[in-house]
């Protein structure tokens, strides 16, 4: 799967399990009805505790993102991609305001703050258009 867990962070890893399941959904990475790893294969596969994957998965179904599909396991709501964009959103606007909180606060100008803005979406642009023109390994 897509899954990524940092221990070192800072962020608990149900959280960030939490974070990378509706960031994918707000991506469309992950679709209504698509059915996501049983507690026991994501908990093997991260190498972590299945209480903590477990821990995750019945917060994204208290936040309506995942549902139970009787017999089958959870799959994302068919009407989650709307929740999670917004949940992406907060997220982004979140981080945004507490570096641009530091940065004001640090003596930086706004036209100072645009010009590293552009730089680095331009940079990240870039980025990610090399690695889709990358074969995969």
């Amino acid at each position: 799967m897509f899954f990524s867990i940092d221990s070192a962070n800072g962020v608990p890893i149900y959280e960030q399990l939490i974070r990378q399941v509706k960031l994918a959904v707000a991506d469309g990475v992950l679709n209504g009805g698509q059915m996501v790893p049983s507690v026991r294969h994501l908990a093997s596969e991260l190498a972590i505790n299945p209480n903590t994957i477990q821990r995750a998965y019945q917060q994204l179904q208290a936040d309506q993102v995942l549902e139970v599909v009787r017999g089958r396991g959870l799959a994302v709501r068919r009407d989650a991609l709307d929740r999670c964009t917004k949940a992406r959103n907060t997220l982004v606007a979140g981080a945004l305001e507490r570096l641009l909180t530091d940065a004001l606060s640090g003596g930086m100008s706004p036209d100072e703050l645009r010009t590293l803005f552009e730089q680095e979406l331009q940079r990240q642009s870039q980025a990610e258009q090399a690695s889709s023109l990358s074969p995969p390994n």
